[in-house]
């Protein structure tokens, strides 16, 4: 919904910032660029993405978890303003949401968030650091950790309001992969 949702106001203005969060990024990302925007990622929580939009002079920012920020509306959260959008989308593409989102789904197959009870979550993220950062093409650090490698990355990140590591995990297109990826990196948190 992000990327939709970048897409919409985009083709609205061309060139505007869109702030998203860390935790599954190659959808969105795709669409910003698509539209000629900027990606800038910021930290999870309204807090962080509300001054990051501040800070960048963002159209829009969103979360994975379905908080949508607008600067026309202070920056603050809406649920009425991302129904409209995407009605509008739905109008002006001609396609089902469901297609929409099946293509999104198919072309950046992602894990949703998985949620570890893990007694040390630095331990745990630092455990997962150890064993894939070597390999990675990049890292990220915005919130918690993410790396990215040729065909797939991940987030790992310390819940903000719960004892809980979560963990988002995403390719270029391959389902089988995402899986087996998957199981890599829960097997080093446990």
């Amino acid at each position: 919904m992000v990327g939709l949702l970048a897409r919409a106001f985009l083709a609205k203005e061309p060139g505007a910032t869109v702030v998203h969060d860390p935790r599954v990024v190659w959808n969105t990302q795709s669409e910003i660029a698509r539209g000629g925007g900027r990606a800038h990622a910021a930290r999870t929580g309204h807090a962080f993405l509300k001054q990051a939009m501040r800070d960048t002079g963002a159209i829009y920012g969103g979360e994975m978890s379905a908080h949508h920020y607008f600067r026309d509306f202070m920056c603050c959260d809406s649920g009425m303003i991302p129904w409209l959008m995407v009605a509008e989308l739905l109008s002006s593409t001609g396609k089902p949401l469901a297609e929409l989102v099946a293509e999104a789904r198919t072309a950046f197959p992602s894990s949703g968030e998985i949620n570890f009870r893990v007694v040390n979550p630095a331990n745990a993220i630092q455990r997962v650091s150890n064993a894939l950062k070597h390999k990675a093409d990049a890292e990220g650090l915005t919130d918690g950790l993410s790396l990215t490698f040729p065909d797939w990355r991940f987030n790992l990140r310390a819940s903000n309001t719960e004892p809980l590591l979560r963990l988002n995990v995403e390719t270029l297109g391959d389902r089988e992969k995402l899986a087996y990826h998957v199981k890599q990196v829960a097997a080093l948190i446990d």
